[in-house]
């Protein structure tokens, strides 16, 4: 870990920094429930809306070019934006948007950065009460390089020093967080205090949700503690070595079976999700997964833009040659189609998703509609430039026909 010292530390721009301005969602009244909720357009809030995150935040210094710059080149660029960004305050940030009440479990310190993280959380309608600050160190920050040409984004990411260690969340704080919580989700940072957290979550049988992007350290005793499972495409098979995506699904729930659901996104294909049965179904014939999903993708009608859900019968005996066979159901979700002109950056939009899937189970969604919801929530994040900008409000159109 390089030192601060060492670090040669970007300055916010002042024309570019975060402009902390009225939210355009609903108006709040003094008990923080929106005073839309009564809409006869928009169904009412979920009862329990109180989410807990402990994971990532930073400053994200985005920067639009033409293409790629090849080694040794210098180009200019075609937009610039500085704004909040990390996993896991991306995802509650989209989250409380939607209605929802998070509750952040991080660190920052008490630099320019990091005031600034806290209040664009805080505008948002996240709690940062459980927020460490430390006088000393730096925040973390991200440099973003958004290709226009290939509609690609590269990260390079500092983090932030020193990093957040267990003792500095105090127990009368992570009391407090986990007070009313119906969910708690990890993006698998700060380990080792996350682990606490999910240790006391589980103690009071609070569902954990784990977003495994990639193998990590910590990330195993998280999934152990884990109920829900969001996952990016190529992790399935490299966190169980299988031959392929599908038995690696089958795999992933053999190995943990406190898992109700295992959700891997696709980006631009959508996603795959296998949900186990509350029914054991091991006396019924096996389904070869490999054909079961073939199936599903074969019902897709690509002429539909709009993000869909194709389901599988329920209680089936689902089975991956060699590795063995899980009761449950595979689910296909398609991703909305964004015009070309349209799509301007696809920075943060696994966290919109992550950020609607936290509202769906709050809501008792089923899967055959919060997976359209998170699909098209995560594309309305990819109209606009940073993970943030283009996150919508629950008062947006584009997801009225989920609140009917």
């Amino acid at each position: 870990m390089l030192k601060p010292s060492l670090i040669s530390l970007p300055l916010p721009l002042p024309s570019l920094r975060p402009r902390f301005l009225p939210s355009p969602r609903a108006e709040m009244s003094s008990s923080g429930a929106e005073t839309t909720s009564s809409s006869p357009s928009i169904s009412p809030l979920p009862e329990n809306r109180v989410v807990v995150g402990c994971g990532a935040v930073s400053v994200d210094y985005l920067a639009t070019v033409a293409s790629f710059p090849k080694p040794d080149d210098k180009i200019r660029s075609v937009s610039m934006k500085v704004e909040g960004g990390g996993n896991t305050g991306n995802a509650l940030t989209c989250a409380a948007r939607l209605g929802l009440k998070p509750k952040i479990i991080s660190k920052v310190a008490n630099d320019a950065s990091g005031r600034n993280i806290l209040a664009e959380l805080e505008a948002d309608g996240v709690d940062t009460s459980h927020m460490v600050v430390s006088e000393q160190g730096i925040s973390s920050f991200t440099y973003v390089i958004v290709d226009n040409q290939t509609k690609t984004r590269t990260c390079i990411n500092t983090p932030g020093y020193p990093p957040m260690v267990p003792e500095e969340l105090s127990q009368t704080s992570l009391f407090s967080a986990l007070d009313d919580a119906s969910l708690v989700y990890f993006d698998v940072r700060l380990h080792e205090t996350a682990l606490v957290v999910a240790e006391e979550a589980s103690r009071r049988k609070i569902p954990i949700l784990v977003d495994a992007e990639r193998k990590r350290e910590g990330l195993d005793d998280l999934l152990n503690l884990a109920s829900y499972v969001v996952c990016s495409e190529k992790f399935p098979q490299a966190w169980t070595s299988a031959q392929s995506t599908p038995s690696a699904l089958v795999s992933l729930l053999l190995r943990l079976p406190n898992i109700k659901f295992v959700i891997i996104t696709l980006g631009e294909k959508g996603c795959i999700m296998f949900e186990r049965s509350i029914i054991d179904a091991s006396e019924k014939e096996e389904t070869d997964v490999e054909s079961l999903l073939e199936s599903l993708k074969q019902r897709v009608d690509g002429n539909v833009t709009t993000p869909t859900c194709i389901s599988s019968k329920s209680d089936l005996r689902i089975s991956a040659d060699g590795i063995g066979a899980v009761s449950g159901r595979l689910l296909i979700g398609t991703a909305e189609v964004i015009p070309p002109s349209e799509l301007i950056d696809t920075t943060g939009a696994g966290d919109a998703f992550i950020g609607a899937v936290l509202y769906s189970l709050c809501a008792g969604f089923p899967p055959e509609k919060m997976l359209p919801f998170a699909s098209q929530v995560a594309a309305a994040g990819c109209r606009a430039l940073g993970a943030r900008s283009g996150l919508p409000w629950r008062s947006d159109p584009r997801l009225a026909q989920f609140w009917l």
